[in-house]
């Protein structure tokens, strides 16, 4: 089945009757916008004209209704465009998302500021939903405007297509000033942004440090470059709005002056002098609010164009037949990566294979690619060469929804997010109790939870609330257990762990090899090493060696080794 057009042109399409709808309201809304100029003219040649009271009532009635009736319809248009933002959202939502993960998993520690394609549907929606664009909608029909001032009189409808024009021009011109500031000034703020949201997920290490001063400084560099290009657009963008606000009253106040001089020559009567004056103000009006709405007009340009390319760089993945349950055979055949955003391959080459219930030990020294191979094995980095296979099935191959509830995963870097600790065991899926504690005692942590302030229902933070690096690292080692998946990545497992924790991690392996999961951990401890049954060797990105776990072990402890050879089992961690 063929992925389908993910372009946001074709995304979009469904808000077509939103907008069908917004035009139609704004035809109606033009047209009634003519009744005040409609009502100075009958009001001055025809009540006042004939002195006639019931002709002024009758027409002031008919004026009540009609501004009446265009209020409802102003309010309708707003309504659906509001309709039109939260479409938006439920057409895009979902992509953006899926688009933000991507660049996540692309930028690894984030520095690719991931959420870019979330906000940009944001700073859309809402410049949909207050109605942003309707000035867009209101300026076609500024022609019909100056129509009936040439009906009037040529001298006025001239005036008010020159006016248009000039007024016109001069917002195209407060674009072309002022985008490059404004563009400059938005990529300054969201640098800046990023950068202080890094620093507070750190504070403890910033403030302990002494950091505070140099951080700030780092993060005063961006602010300030956004502060003076935003200045800057603002100074251009300051100085047409008020430009084009003293011209549209000084043209409404001219074509006051010319409407008389016509008048006193009985060119025209004197409820068309008045009429064509308001028909002037309501010609200009439009092209007063797009030059007022500008900047929002251009954040919203910029984050549309952001967004396209987003989503055409995260088509929606093809639909793959669900494959059956997985035995966890990890078969890996001349598997070369190469990190995205990197250029030199970190693993070259990597082969071997793993039968179901195997528990198998990664060593080498720093920067050797074990954390690499980690994640190569899980999918979320793709390899330029070679396979990977689970069951004999490629990684890629797999739905990788369906392919999560038969994978444990426990980064080098634990993150726990925000709810109770049965939420984050559960994978923040339906909280399954009965397996939820299951896996805690199968990660032998059901004793360590109970203990905490309300056990399973304790609220933790994303960073892990009051909780110790182990405990945080045993509850997600439980979450790695959950449901008794078939393949289990373990990344330095035991980095914070007491004696007691290696202990219950060593138990925990030999629960993982009881129900058949196939075991791969990283780690750099020989105690933990000892109970495993195959150990790989990595070094520069290449399997220099895998074996028997003792055999390996006590091979690469013997001093005869080269010290410059020797890949020790104490060896850093990538």
């Amino acid at each position: 089945m063929k992925a389908q057009d993910a372009s946001l042109k074709a995304l979009l399409a469904p808000l077509k009757p939103h907008l069908y709808g917004v035009a139609g309201f704004s035809l109606c809304i033009n047209i009634l916008m003519l009744a005040p100029a409609i009502y100075m003219l009958q009001v001055f040649d025809r009540a006042v004209g004939s002195s006639s009271e019931s002709t002024l009532l009758m027409l002031t009635l008919i004026l009540v209704f009609l501004l009446s009736a265009m209020g409802v319809l102003e309010w309708v248009r707003g309504q659906l465009f509001l309709q039109a933002g939260g479409k938006l959202n439920e057409l895009l939502g979902d992509r953006a998302f899926t688009a933000s993960f991507k660049r996540a998993l692309v930028s690894g520690d984030g520095q690719n500021m991931s959420s870019l394609p979330l906000q940009d549907l944001g700073t859309l929606r809402n410049y949909l939903a207050n109605s942003g664009p309707a000035a867009f909608f209101d300026a076609p029909w500024v022609p019909l405007y100056i129509l009936v001032m040439f009906l009037f009189h040529w001298s006025f409808g001239l005036l008010g297509l020159v006016s248009a024009l000039g007024l016109f021009a001069l917002s195209w011109f407060n674009h072309r000033a002022s985008r490059q500031a404004t563009a400059r000034a938005n990529i300054e703020t969201r640098l800046g942004q990023h950068f202080c949201d890094q620093n507070l997920r750190n504070a403890e290490v910033v403030a302990a440090m002494g950091m505070m001063p140099a951080v700030k400084e780092h993060w005063q560099h961006h602010n300030a470059a956004g502060v003076a290009y935003q200045g800057l657009a603002g100074q251009v963008s300051g100085r047409f709005t008020a430009l084009t606000k003293t011209l549209r009253i000084l043209l409404q106040s001219l074509a006051l002056g010319l409407g008389a001089w016509l008048a006193i020559n009985g060119a025209i009567t004197p409820g068309m002098m008045i009429a064509g004056s308001i028909l002037l103000g309501r010609a200009l009006a439009p092209v007063d609010q797009l030059v007022g709405s500008w900047r929002q007009f251009q954040l919203a340009r910029a984050s549309y164009g952001r967004l396209e390319q987003s989503l055409a760089n995260n088509q929606e993945e093809t639909t793959r037949t669900s494959l059956p349950a997985p035995h966890g055979e990890l078969t890996l055949e001349g598997v070369t990566v190469i990190p995205p955003l990197g250029r030199s391959p970190v693993l070259k080459s990597i082969s071997f294979r793993l039968a179901p219930g195997t528990l198998a030990g990664v060593i080498g020294p720093s920067a050797a690619g074990k954390s690499s191979l980690a994640r190569v094995v899980l999918g979320v980095w793709p390899s330029v060469a070679g396979t990977v296979r689970l069951d004999g099935a490629e990684i890629r191959q797999w739905n990788p929804d369906e392919l999560g509830q038969y994978v444990g995963y426990l980064p080098q870097d634990i993150e726990l997010f925000e709810g109770t600790v049965a939420q984050n065991i559960a994978r923040f899926g339906e909280v399954d109790s009965d397996r939820v504690v299951e896996a805690a005692q199968l990660a032998r942590v059901h004793n360590m939870i109970l203990r905490l302030p309300e056990g399973y229902e304790t609220v933790i933070g994303a960073d892990g609330g009051a909780l110790a690096s182990g405990q945080r690292q045993r509850i997600a080692l439980a979450r790695a257990f959950y449901r008794q998946p078939k393949l289990i990545v373990l990344d330095e497992p035991d980095a914070h762990l007491d004696e007691a924790g290696e202990i219950a991690l060593r138990q925990a392996l030999a629960n993982a090899r009881e129900w058949g999961a196939t075991v791969l951990v990283i780690t750099h401890r020989p105690r933990l090493l000892l109970g495993l049954d195959r150990v790989l060797v990595l070094r520069d990105g290449s399997l220099v060696d895998h074996g028997d776990a003792r055999v390996i072990l006590k091979k690469y402890q013997q001093p005869a080794v080269p010290a410059g050879d020797a890949t020790p089992a104490g060896g850093d961690p990538a």
